[in-house]
């Protein structure tokens, strides 16, 4: 994606990193932030602010005619834009999807919400964890008998919004160079998340999703997919869905598949499941991983990131990588022949760096007189 050139309006949790999906692949993102970005109760070292990685930030009060100037300038020269404000705020501060369309007619307008642009729920607060109960998705995320279980923010801020986005901006940025016409992507995570549960309507459908949580294949229910306790205390997880995978398992651990209820017998899914439990209760998780590591029995052991980092298949794909003395996950996927590189670690938003994050821009003289008229990284 390299000469793809994307402004970033600064938001939270989705934005930032469909920003990092693009500027990995090499697209030129440069990030517009406040000069005095809010404080979100997690706080950390900007280097371990990882989403921010692969940009430049410019800090710029919007509110000022001036600095909402130069940002509309920017838009001028981009292929897209990425904004994740809740509907309407972006039209009040005069970079809505009109006031940027009408200076850039081929721009991608990219639009991050929870809930999307329009709809009863639209102007509402929300986060993650309420974007993916409204679709269904986190009803079957949890044990039999237990609350939901959050499951981090993976499935709505990143797959079904994040991801979108990203994916949204590449298909409007394609068809604007036939058509020569941008447009809006209204990338809502509630529509995301929907969209990746579709294989699992599809089994609602068709009668073969349990209403009820942890009594299905996928979701804990069945004893061949789940996880288990082993000696020390760790866990370990097991996934044979296919019977003659089961039976590999069964025949590794000590079981003649003869003697275990047959994989479909749903009636003794309970007695199954603990009569797994006590197995892998009596060695402690390493020594089932030099057991049953790398063989059909559909196994890995459950890792701590501490531990991901370290392992064996992890380092031989380099998977993680170390970039500005920060251990992170390296840009995917990967590409036999344009190899994705980390560019940039996240960087602040403040005046100094002004300059070198309008650089490819905006020309040097253009730079000079908005540095002089004090327009950069005013506060406003």
């Amino acid at each position: 994606m390299a000469g793809l050139k994307v402004v970033e309006l600064a938001g939270i949790g989705p934005g930032p990193m469909a920003a990092m999906l693009l500027a990995d692949m090499g697209a030129t993102v440069l990030r517009i932030d406040r000069p005095d970005p809010p404080e979100l109760g997690m706080s950390r070292p900007l280097k371990y602010n990882l989403t921010l990685r692969g940009r430049r930030t410019l800090a710029l009060d919007l509110k000022q005619p001036a600095a909402r100037e130069l940002a509309l300038r920017l838009v001028d020269g981009a292929d897209a834009l990425i904004e994740g404000f809740r509907p309407g705020v972006a039209e009040r501060l005069g970079l809505g999807p009109d006031d940027c369309l009408a200076r850039n007619p081929r721009l991608a307008y990219g639009r991050m919400t929870g809930w999307g642009q329009d709809g009863p729920l639209a102007p509402a607060a929300g986060h993650d964890l309420n974007y993916i109960a409204l679709t269904g998705a986190l009803h079957h995320i949890g044990r039999q008998g237990q609350p939901p279980t959050a499951p981090l923010n993976l499935v709505g801020d990143y797959g079904g919004g994040a991801l979108y986005l990203a994916f949204g901006l590449v298909c409007a940025v394609l068809e604007a160079r036939g058509s020569g016409r941008g447009q809006v992507v209204d990338a809502a995570i509630v529509d995301g998340v929907a969209h990746l549960m579709t294989g699992m309507f599809g089994l609602f459908g068709a009668g073969l999703l349990p209403e009820g949580r942890g009594e299905g294949v996928i979701d804990g229910g069945a004893p061949y997919y789940d996880c288990y306790e082993c000696a020390d205390g760790r866990y370990v997880s097991v996934a044979p869905i296919e019977g003659r995978f089961f039976q590999e398992l069964l025949r590794r651990i000590g079981i003649d598949p003869a003697d275990f209820p047959k994989q479909s017998d749903r009636a003794r899914w309970p007695e199954a499941k603990r009569r797994l439990a006590e197995i892998f209760r009596q060695r402690p998780r390493d020594a089932w991983c030099e057991l049953l590591e790398g063989t059909d029995s559909c196994f890995a052991p459950v890792l701590t990131p501490a531990e991901a980092l370290r392992h064996k298949h992890m380092a031989a794909r380099r998977t993680f990588v170390e970039f500005d003395g920060v251990a992170q996950p390296a840009p995917a996927p990967r590409f036999s022949r344009t190899v994705p590189e980390l560019s940039l670690p996240p960087q602040p938003a403040d005046p100094a760096g002004a300059e070198a994050a309008l650089a490819g821009w905006l020309p040097e003289a253009e730079i000079a007189a908005l540095r002089a008229a004090g327009t950069l990284g005013q506060a406003g």
